[in-house]
């Protein structure tokens, strides 16, 4: 069996870190990962927005220098879980669990974007990082391009598989 996970995509907000009873950091945040438009769809922009959340060093580095709009790497596993809500409702959540995280773009270039306002809107994108709108295949469209930023150019002889 396998269950290996790999997106590319930029931050929806800040990444929220918070500290375990046993004092472990854990970091949860959520991915906007473009989706390719189909034949039919050509002109719409539509994303995936992936809950994560990372653990230990990886999350210390996510909240120490991720921000809203960077384009980050998650490599990691699809987990489900539930739990009972405070009004005794059973919720479903899956997240990705990543092991390993990557800021894909230098300080100075997220520096700029960000100075130059050109931050992705994803609040007017009718976001919800619920755990039904994930499984339920909700596409979010909006005309907002999700492509800022350097483009990565990657062959097939780049790939590790």
């Amino acid at each position: 069996m396998i269950n290996r996970v790999v997106l590319v995509g930029r931050l929806t907000k800040d990444v929220q870190v918070r500290k375990t009873q046993s004092n472990l950091s854990v970091a949860s945040f959520t991915i906007a990962v473009d989706r390719r438009p189909s034949q039919g769809q050509q002109g719409q922009q539509s994303a995936d927005f992936i809950n994560c959340v990372a653990w230990r060093q990886a999350a210390e580095f996510l909240g120490s220098y991720a921000r809203k709009g960077a384009l980050v790497g998650a490599e990691g596993r699809i987990q489900s879980r539930s739990y009972d809500d405070k009004d005794g409702r059973k919720v479903y959540v899956t997240e990705v669990v990543c092991d390993n995280v990557q800021l894909l773009e230098s300080k100075s270039v997220s520096q700029s974007r960000q100075a130059s306002g050109d931050q992705p809107n994803y609040d007017s994108m009718n976001q919800s990082a619920s755990y039904d709108s994930m499984n339920q295949g909700s596409a979010m469209t909006d005309n907002t391009d999700l492509n800022t930023g350097p483009s990565l150019d990657i062959s097939s002889d780049d790939l590790p598989f």
